[in-house]
């Protein structure tokens, strides 16, 4: 997650993965459901150096009739960026599907934030919703989270530590901020292995003292995510997995250079273990998502908005959050 691209990337097992191939089939298209937009919703206070910091939310509800399943969308960005506005096109997608879904900000590094805070954001995010569910057609009973890269961790984290008491803070505790379905898009799962995949110069950058990753992991001034095996225990979804967590479904590129594909099989395997639902999927030869874009190849990105893509992500929040 410190943006440091790997230049080689090892294969990781896929045993229990499904590997997908072929992925230059036809590219999702929206519109055929009008969606309301609301922007800028506030739904968090949290105090950032000093001041009240307001974090928002932007959501998407489809015009049909009923309740709909809510999903929360926690983009990427290196836990050092927030920016709701991503994916936007596979949001409304996954809208105009039967979801209604809200995309959140949380706190970062530069606002002197670790993995903690960003967990107790996005169970706020969840409070809020379903303490104003009529408002925004939601189904409060029927909650996913969906996320990418450090957002896929911080949704793989408020998976697995449904009902715990410590992660809830701020307004709205009467509402639960438990989920039924966690979708993890090629997220980090342990922060001492994040480059376990990667050539020596990658893992060198990526496990330097107080990078963007160490000082979201909580290690210490002057340390890195090797330095202190304890913190990064305490910031690991699989210290937290149990047999009550919710139904996953994870994904990963094989050619991700930005943060390691055996990332989602140690969660997976864990998860597994622990007799919870999960199923994995390895893209064969695609990168780390929408960051393609950023290293200058705009079509590396296209297999994540692909329709056999989006089908299977839509098919399984469906499954986790059927219709009434």
């Amino acid at each position: 997650m410190t943006l440091t691209t790997a230049k080689t990337v090892a294969p990781s097992d896929t045993s229990t993965s499904t590997v997908l191939t072929n992925l230059t089939g036809v590219q999702i298209q929206c519109g055929r459901v009008v969606v309301d937009t609301f922007s800028d919703v506030v739904f968090s206070s949290p105090t950032v150096n000093g001041a009240p910091k307001q974090l928002k939310m932007d959501i998407l509800t489809p015009k049909t009739p009923g309740l709909k399943p809510l999903v929360v969308y926690v983009p990427g960005g290196g836990f050092m960026i927030a920016p709701k506005n991503l994916a936007l096109n596979q949001r409304t997608y996954v809208a105009e599907a039967g979801f209604v879904v809200a995309s959140v900000e949380y706190r970062t590094v530069p606002d002197g934030s670790i993995w903690s805070d960003g967990v107790t954001d996005v169970k706020s995010a969840i409070r809020y919703l379903r303490a104003h569910a009529d408002q925004y057609q939601i189904d409060p009973n029927r909650v996913g989270v969906w996320g990418e890269s450090a957002g896929g961790y911080l949704v793989s984290m408020v998976g697995v530590t449904n009902g715990m008491p410590q992660f809830d803070v701020g307004a709205n505790l009467d509402q639960s901020s438990a989920v039924q379905a966690v979708l993890d898009k090629f997220g980090p799962s342990d922060y001492s292995k994040v480059a376990a995949d990667f050539d020596a110069a990658a893992q060198k950058a990526n496990y330097s003292a107080d990078n963007n990753l160490a000082r979201y992991a909580g290690v210490g001034a002057g340390k890195s995510v090797l330095d202190n095996a304890q913190a990064v225990a305490r910031a690991n979804p699989i210290t937290y997995v149990n047999h009550a967590a919710p139904p996953f479904l994870l994904m990963h590129g094989s050619a991700d250079t930005f943060v390691s594909p055996s990332q989602t099989l140690i969660l997976h395997t864990a998860l597994r273990a622990a007799g919870v639902a999960s199923t994995r999927y390895v893209l064969e030869g695609a990168g780390h998502g929408d960051l393609a874009v950023q290293a200058g190849d705009p079509s590396a990105a296209l297999p994540w908005s692909t329709e056999q893509v989006m089908t299977l992500m839509t098919g399984f929040l469906h499954s986790e959050l059927p219709s009434q």
